[in-house]
């Protein structure tokens, strides 16, 4: 039970994992330090020269029912962000060093040639006219001695 357990945490899936959340949680901090302090002062200055920054009160005087929609922004613009890092630095060149060592341990498979056209236009004269042999042997034969059709009774 135990060396099981040694497989599992050695396999390198969950190194990579705990990796991953180490260099997430990090990220994740330098993303929300720079929508904080850089993108959401912009959309509060988008809001106008209000404290709350872009949004709306549902009762005014009443800050509990104050609709954030810079905070929406903000919060969809730091997902942008963190999916794209994530794509162009982790997703992107793994999917191409993945495809780089499939490409390399793919046997070849050798390719076939080609027929020429002229060989494939005889090859098909040549089963159209076994064909037409074919059926001129069968018509002589049922037609030529009459016994092997039986003709329905009147």
């Amino acid at each position: 039970m135990l060396k099981g357990f040694k497989d599992f945490i050695l396999r390198g899936n969950v190194i990579e994992l705990s990796i991953a959340v180490v260099v997430g949680t990090a990220f994740t901090a330098l993303v929300s330090a720079f929508t904080t302090n850089i993108v959401n002062p912009i959309i509060a200055a988008a809001g106008g020269v209000q404290t709350e920054g872009l949004g709306f009160h549902i009762w005014p005087g009443n800050d509990k029912t104050f609709v954030n929609i810079g905070g929406v922004i903000t919060a969809f613009v730091t997902f942008l962000i963190t999916a794209a890092v994530v794509y162009f630095i982790f997703v992107a060149p793994m999917n191409k060093i993945n495809s780089l060592v499939k490409s390399r341990l793919a046997t070849a498979e050798p390719e076939e040639e080609p027929i020429p056209a002229d060989t494939a236009l005889l090859a098909e004269i040549r089963d159209l006219l076994t064909q037409l042999a074919g059926s001129d042997k069968e018509l002589t034969t049922a037609g030529g001695t009459g016994s092997s059709t039986k003709t329905p009774a009147s």
